[in-house]
């Protein structure tokens, strides 16, 4: 297990027992990264609480609710709630930079169906995110952890998809996607051994038009790298 300065393991969590999929970095924040969070961040974060959230009270109005898993710095995540204003949407991330990323493309394109949670993805589905209440899911490009000693670490696993699955309406979707061959490999396996959910294709999906193509996407394309998207629908 990697280890940081202190000699203590990066990634075990002794009051959860378990270990988690990331690393939390503090990163630098820029000027404008910091005030979004302070300007905007009350409106349009969420505290992480162990109590179920009240969807419709949260965006202020009912309507199917999409969770993303990782959005990093926010680019595609504003992109999606932008050309779809009619469904909300909840972006989960651990890193401070990509939360103020985030809210200051908000502000900019004056986006009101997003919301965003700084916390651990498996907490906040386990405590705050009630079963059946998602229309869909995203997870886009997690870490493939690619050396083989941390696989293990990767998000796509099978507790974590099962407890997806679980909050996800009967015909909801969960949507992967990922640029490494295999971790789309390993996807595929655990998403197809998830009773609750059914392939859309036959293995992988064309990519769905509202998932836009990034620039470090379009570069990796021009490269001739591959990218796998996953879209399976819960039964």
């Amino acid at each position: 297990m990697s280890e940081n300065k202190s000699g203590k393991p990066l990634f075990y969590d002794p009051t959860e027992h378990r270990i988690r999929s990331f690393v939390t970095r503090a990163g630098r924040l820029s000027t404008a990264q910091a005030r979004a969070i302070e300007e905007l961040g009350p409106q349009f974060c969420v505290s992480y609480n162990k109590a179920e959230v009240d969807l419709a009270q949260v965006f202020g109005r009912t309507a199917p609710t999409i969770l993303e898993i990782g959005f990093g710095m926010g680019e595609t995540s504003a992109k999606i709630a932008a050309g779809m204003p009619e469904k909300n949407f909840v972006g989960v991330e651990v890193h401070t930079p990509g939360v103020g990323s985030l809210l200051k493309l908000i502000g900019e394109q004056q986006l009101s169906n997003l919301r965003l949670i700084q916390h651990d993805a498996v907490e906040v589905l386990t405590n705050m995110i009630a079963p059946g209440s998602l229309a869909g899911a995203h997870v886009f490009f997690p870490d493939p952890w690619h050396k083989a000693r941390h696989n293990k670490r990767r998000l796509i696993q099978g507790p974590l998809v099962s407890l997806l699955a679980s909050r996800i309406a009967p015909g909801g979707y969960l949507h992967c996607a990922t640029d490494w061959q295999e971790y789309a490999e390993q996807m595929l396996e655990v998403l197809s051994a998830e009773p609750l959910l059914k392939n859309t294709a036959e293995t992988y999906a064309e990519r769905p038009e509202y998932r836009p193509v990034t620039k470090f996407e379009n570069r990796g394309l021009r490269l001739g790298h591959g990218v796998w998207d996953l879209v399976f629908t819960r039964v």
